[in-house]
């Protein structure tokens, strides 16, 4: 006789939060194929279809939804129990859940996770990044990493430390074509590289100077929703790029490519790992939070 496990039940959970079982599938580490085999034997023991599919899309049916508004609590209770167990181990182990987007990973990369992974060898980490903001709790994530004034008010937050500054730049071939701005104004007369971010918005150029803010909403000749594929585009001579100062440091020192508005681009906030305040969080957890806080790059108090 058949009979359903947690996995099962979880996987229900994600397919009906990501609506989508390809993507459900990368959250658990399987292929799409065996999450549609595993769905398929739990609708054929219940008896009823928990899922609409068309090509297109994927939707929870009237049973499905119903089965969701069950389980989901339930599950939440005996994941509840089980930290509250791993929370009294020794030695940190199990699986850590990380979301950040692709820049904040590179940065944290070196200096935290694998230095985390060399202390604590029986923890694996589960790093996932992306641009849109996700609800780390509601998408199964154990810690998020955000700009700091991107932090959900309810999560507890330690900041990471190193400010962040913006950049503006072009090529020399560029430059030569174009004079050099003077004030955040004068970018309006350039071809700029537009951005556009994860909820559809184009970016505004952001400046400020003896605490004056500028925004300018830039025209160019190509928008591009990745800072690596806009990063081509300024190196190439197509326009005007702005930037993480990171992202484009090298290139300016070996002089590929060009910063003006120095004056115009203040340092912001830096970076924060961010998680909810679980009353029993898991040992891995724990280790981690006490890594970032003890890090080099963490100077300032946690806050949330």
């Amino acid at each position: 006789m058949y009979r359903p496990g947690l996995s099962d039940l979880e996987a229900v959970i994600a397919i009906s939060r990501r609506a989508s079982f390809r993507a459900a599938a990368l959250d658990l580490g399987m292929s799409a194929t065996a999450l549609s085999s595993a769905i398929g034997k739990l609708e054929a023991d219940l008896g009823v279809r928990l899922f609409n599919r068309t090509t297109r899309s994927v939707s929870l049916s009237d049973a499905g939804r119903q089965f969701v508004e069950t389980v989901a609590p339930a599950l939440d209770s005996i994941n509840g129990a089980m930290d509250a167990v791993r929370s009294r181990q020794d030695v940190p182990s199990g699986t850590l859940r990380i979301n950040a987007f692709a820049e904040a990973a590179r940065e944290i990369l070196s200096p935290l996770v694998l230095e985390y992974l060399r202390r604590y060898p029986k923890v694996h980490i589960d790093l996932v990044t992306e641009g849109r903001l996700v609800d780390i709790v509601a998408d199964g994530f154990d810690i998020g990493v955000r700009v700091a004034d991107l932090v959900p008010s309810d999560m507890i937050a330690i900041s990471l430390g190193r400010p962040r500054r913006f950049a503006v730049v072009g090529s020399p071939d560029y430059f030569t074509r174009h004079p050099k701005p003077i004030a955040p104004p004068d970018v309006l007369a350039h071809q700029c590289i537009r951005v556009r971010l994860p909820n559809g918005a184009l970016f505004k150029w952001q400046f400020e100077k003896t605490g004056q803010p500028v925004q300018v909403d830039v025209a160019g000749p190509i928008t591009l929703d990745e800072a690596n594929l806009a990063r081509t585009a300024v190196l190439e001579g197509f326009g005007l790029g702005f930037f993480m100062e990171q992202t484009i440091q090298d290139d300016v020192a070996t002089g590929s490519l060009i910063r003006v508005l120095d004056d115009w681009t203040p340092a912001y906030p830096g970076l924060c790992i961010y998680y909810p305040g679980r009353r029993n969080a898991s040992a891995a957890l724990r280790a981690f939070v006490n890594l970032a806080r003890e890090s080099r790059f963490a100077h300032k108090p946690e806050s949330g």
